[in-house]
């Protein structure tokens, strides 16, 4: 019988019942909370043994699961024809709903990769987070953007392709019409061809490939290939052309020597190891191709605490390999992983050829393993050490602004508000979160002034408290007649509000330039009612002088929250200043040149400048567009939104081609000409 004493479940017997009719049978388990949040997704080949474990004696569970349990209230089952299914299936959910109690990849971010556009007449190479099938190659992943960075720029050294992050189509199209080159042809950092005669297709394309075998390992057969095109520039008696190709292959070959030589099989192999401590997890990769060590990675993983290594491996490798560009034949692991024979068997149809799992204890294999630990170990140490000294700061920070403003304790969650226009029109309102001295970007809340005309900034401020702070009435519980509507959304879209169609579209068409961390709970706040809006601060910065504060300090009485600690941040003229101005003060609160307290009263209002006036210019360029295109005779409401959906803004329909225009639904080849005309 199964002890569900120290769970959450409301009606035990009809739980008890449900869980005696679960099949013994491969599939997916799912448990919930009282509210329905998905708290863990596992998987067996025996459903209903795996899910009866989890109700035993207390005291036999480890410490994270014995939490997890005190949280179950309700359960959903899977089935799956066999275990291979169900792997794919938990990988899936957990993806999708990151649940609390699993292993996850630091901050379930996606990883970037490095992307070359094969597909293309005159391929590119940058980074990316998407991998989509469009006949582009992957390498990667990538531990942070700042690696592959560094990476594309070493690349582009070698070997003078494109610039990654400055030669996007729309330049290498105008200075095609030009007939001229940029810079970066002038500083040997592209081979120029978006000028013809300058370097053929077949060349570059030659030049791309090479770029492909480096990233694969194989710098001798890069090196063969140069040195016969640098012979053959010698014949042809293009000596500048050789000098350059001959520089190439000692820079070449000065990187293939710092990689190191490894005297194991020559073959392609990725090492992973790992360290631990205190629920704290990096797992450290090595790209071994060819015998050569061409590249190491860390990651870190979260929620690690309690659970065994092999559980933590398993967990690293299907969320690793998920996405991963290639899948090696041979992968090397610090400790057996719970069902190899799974995941090798999934593994094997991801990269399309045989795929084993070794766990070596001795030999140059082992030693392998030894190097990733101790790097492993190397990035845990800084990581820690990270973590100390930003919580240090933290603390000396929170702890200065506690005792200047004699608040009861350590103001965890400060607010900051900020308003931002351009002689009144486009005005926005920015609130920006920090908890415990660090930015909390997915509580981040963007307004668009609705009810204020021309440049008012006490007016707009007050706008802005009083939906948010209606809105965290509201969500609480209370009821409040108003004739102010609250903006719902989090981040994007910035328009979250708009009900108008061709608003939404332009919207979805600029939601791409938005914050990144905060794009996934804005489609969340769109679904269903945001809960975060009843989560109050313990202090509210507001940026401005006198005027501001007591506008505020108007509202937050109005409302009932006038018990929250409110201050105004009141600058220099040359922003040297950051000082504070508490209501009913005649005097500012002035913050040492030194002090803590300053650098965090800084940082969070400079971040709230930032987001406001991002914000503001977003506005601003979707206004000058609608008005761009509503001049333009024959483009109604319909064609449009139809325009702004395909293209996205007002450059993307000024590089479409005739055809590519024509084919927008509700366009014709003849208005697409004159369109394209008049742009």
């Amino acid at each position: 019988m199964p002890n569900l004493t120290h769970t959450a479940i409301a009606d035990q017997p009809l739980f008890q019942e449900r869980l005696k009719n679960v099949p013994l049978a491969p599939g997916v388990y799912i448990w919930k909370d009282a509210t329905g949040h998905i708290l863990y997704v596992g998987k067996s080949k025996v459903l209903r043994d795996r899910m009866r474990s989890y109700f035993g004696a207390p005291r036999g569970l480890n410490s994270k699961t014995r939490r997890l349990v005190s949280n179950i209230a309700d359960f959903e089952i899977i089935l799956t024809s066999s275990e291979l299914e169900a792997l794919l299936l938990e990988m899936n959910l957990i993806k999708e709903h990151q649940p609390k109690y699993n292993i996850l990849l630091k901050d379930n971010k996606s990883y970037p990769f490095i992307r070359v556009t094969l597909h293309e007449a005159w391929p590119r190479i940058f980074s990316t987070r998407a991998t989509p099938e469009d006949g582009s190659r992957y390498f990667g992943p990538y531990s942070s953007a700042g690696a592959v960075r560094r990476v594309l720029k070493e690349l582009n050294r070698l070997f003078a392709f494109r610039p990654p992050y400055d030669c996007k189509d729309d330049k290498f199209n105008r200075h095609r019409k030009l007939g001229k080159p940029c810079m970066y042809f002038d500083i040997h950092r592209c081979l120029g061809p978006c000028v013809p005669d300058l370097v053929d297709r077949a060349e570059y394309r030659a030049t791309i490939e090479a770029v492909c075998r480096f990233l694969e390992g194989k710098t001798d057969q890069v090196v063969r290939d140069l040195r016969r095109r640098m012979a053959s520039a010698a014949e042809n008696m293009e000596y500048e052309r050789a000098g350059y190709i001959r520089d190439q292959i000692r820079d070449i070959e000065q990187i293939s020597q710092r990689q190191q030589v490894l005297r194991t099989v020559d073959t392609d192999q990725d090492v992973i190891a790992f360290a631990r401590e205190a629920g704290s997890a990096v797992v450290q990769v090595f790209y071994i191709r060819g015998g050569k060590l061409i590249g190491s990675e860390p990651f870190a993983l979260q929620n690690t605490e309690d659970e065994d290594d092999g559980q933590l491996l398993s967990s690293f490798l299907t969320q690793f390999y998920d996405t991963a560009a290639q899948v090696p034949p041979n992968i090397l692991l610090a400790d057996h992983v719970e069902e190899p024979v799974i995941i090798e068997q999934w593994l094997r149809q991801k990269g399309g050829h045989k795929v084993e799992i070794q766990v070596p204890r001795r030999g140059e294999k082992r030693k392998l393993i030894d190097m990733a630990e101790q790097n492993a170990r190397q990035k845990l140490e800084e990581m820690r050490l990270q973590w100390l000294n930003t919580e240090q700061k933290a603390v000396a920070s929170l702890s200065e602004i506690r005792d200047l403003l004699g608040l009861p304790g350590l103001p965890a969650r400060i607010e900051c508000y900020d308003i931002s226009n351009t002689q009144g029109t486009n005005s926005v309102g920015a609130m920006v979160v920090f908890e415990q001295g660090e930015p909390k970007k997915s509580r981040y809340r963007k307004f668009k002034i609705k009810t204020v005309e021309g440049a008012n900034d006490v007016a707009s401020i007050q706008e802005v408290l009083r939906r948010r702070f209606k809105r965290a009435a509201e969500e609480s519980g209370e009821v409040l007649n108003s004739e102010f509507s609250v903006m719902s959304s989090t981040t994007p879209p910035e328009n979250a509000d708009a009900t108008d169609p061709e608003q939404r579209a332009i919207d979805e068409a600029e939601a791409v330039q938005d914050d990144a961390e905060t794009l996934q709970n804005a489609k969340l706040s769109t679904q269903k009612s945001d809960d975060t809006w009843t989560e109050l601060p313990d202090l509210i910065l507001i940026d401005g002088g006198i005027g501001q504060l007591n506008g505020a300090m108007e509202v937050l009485r109005e409302l009932h929250f006038d018990h929250i600690p409110t201050v105004g941040v009141v600058k220099g003229v040359r922003r040297d200043r950051f000082d504070l101005l508490q209501p009913g003060a005649s005097e500012l609160i002035v913050l040492g040149r030194d002090s803590a307290a300053l650098r965090l009263i800084q940082t969070i209002d400079e971040e709230t400048d930032r987001f406001a006036k991002q914000y503001h210019r977003n506005l601003r360029t979707k206004s000058a567009l609608t008005s761009t295109l509503e001049e333009i005779p024959g483009i109604g409401p319909k064609r449009r939104r139809a325009l702004l959906k395909a293209f996205g803004s007002l450059d993307g329909i000024r590089a479409a081609t005739v055809e590519q225009l024509a084919a927008v639904p509700g366009m014709n080849r003849k208005s697409a000409q004159e369109l394209k005309g008049l742009l």
